[in-house]
């Protein structure tokens, strides 16, 4: 299995994303790694180059530039020849940690929209404090800042897919965020996506969620326009390292006291900073085309970096994309409906 990477996108790369790359090499004797990026630095960084291509280009696009124009005038560029090869059957899946809306450009517009899919969005696996299972998968996270009540209900569909495929939850909850649980809560798109997704005869629609309720599993997936999944995760994220700063610094000022109760609690706290940990789920995977397209954070480090790519593997193993083109074509017939009913 071969997965292309962008080794240039990143705040840390190419190193974080080299030291990633051996990592998952290392563990996974099945996967091959083809890199693409400045070919001197990255031979600089790497120890072997055991199941690793190394592709020169000098050209990236930089986090500051316009997605889609960048794409189309950067031919060259890491992150384009990266999305190229996996068009092109060179390889099976596309990493990068680079700008967003040009990774989702590159996956939308050179790997291709699955049929029946109106709009990709970017789905995340975030941990729950409570319930049944310890993670949740919530979608769109930013990959559209406006969305149709069509797009949440398709949304629905792929989140449900991953929740079962891939996390192995059986019959997932659905719910769509809102800013109350009832069902005339929200905007007109909300409504009608609520009243697709209570109509849907597959998916287990429990209705609307709140933001407060995310992380005490109110839902196994979550649904969301790109805008709102955007600022709830940085939110949650925010929060948690808040907490976690919050309990070191009381610690520290406490003095004798606190460290001997910090000492005695040592082991429940690793535990709760670990449950907070959203990176080792791995990256947010763009749903809805053609081939496994996935983005880290710009901050990654190599052991995050090295995380994605266990999911990526995951995703190949279990033959995600031809899976969800089957699923789609199965359930076209309610997809089509909510196109119609717009």
């Amino acid at each position: 299995m071969k997965i292309a990477v962008d080794a240039m996108g990143g705040d840390y790369a190419p190193l974080e994303i080299v030291k990633g790359v051996e990592q998952a090499r290392d563990k996974f004797k099945d996967l091959e790694f083809i890199l693409y990026g400045v070919q001197e630095k990255i031979n600089d960084i790497l120890n072997n180059s055991e199941r690793i291509t190394v592709i020169h280009t000098d050209v990236m696009i930089e986090m500051g530039e316009e997605p889609v124009r960048a794409i189309r005038r950067k031919k060259d560029a890491s992150m384009v020849l990266a999305a190229t090869a996996v068009k092109n059957g060179q390889a099976d899946a596309f990493f990068s940690a680079g700008n967003t809306g040009a990774i989702l450009a590159a996956g939308i517009f050179i790997i291709g929209r699955i049929k029946g899919i109106e709009r990709p969005g970017l789905a995340t696996v975030l941990p729950t404090v409570e319930g049944e299972h310890s993670n949740f998968v919530m979608m769109d996270m930013g990959a559209n800042a406006e969305s149709k009540a069509s797009h949440l209900y398709q949304y629905g569909f792929l989140g449900d897919f991953y929740a079962e495929k891939v996390m192995g939850y059986k019959t997932p909850r659905v719910g769509l965020l809102n800013l109350g649980t009832e069902e005339d809560k929200g905007d007109a798109v909300h409504k009608e996506a609520w009243q697709l997704l209570n109509a849907s005869n597959k998916l287990n629609f429990i209705g609307n969620v709140e933001a407060r309720e995310l992380l005490n599993g109110a839902a196994d997936v979550v649904i969301t326009d790109g805008s709102n999944g955007n600022t709830a995760l940085k939110a949650i994220e925010g929060t948690a390292l808040t907490m976690l700063k919050l309990i070191k610094t009381s610690i520290l000022s406490a003095g004798i006291k606190g460290k001997l109760g910090a000492l005695l609690l040592k082991d429940s706290l690793r535990g709760m900073r670990d449950r907070l940990d959203y990176t080792k789920a791995g990256g947010a995977v763009l749903l809805g085309v053609k081939a496994p397209v996935v983005k880290t954070h710009g901050s990654a480090k190599a052991q995050e970096v090295a995380n994605t790519f266990m999911q990526i593997r995951t995703m190949l193993v279990a033959e995600l994309i031809p899976a969800i083109q089957e699923y789609i074509e199965q359930n076209s017939d309610e997809l089509r409906t909510s196109n119609d009913n717009e």
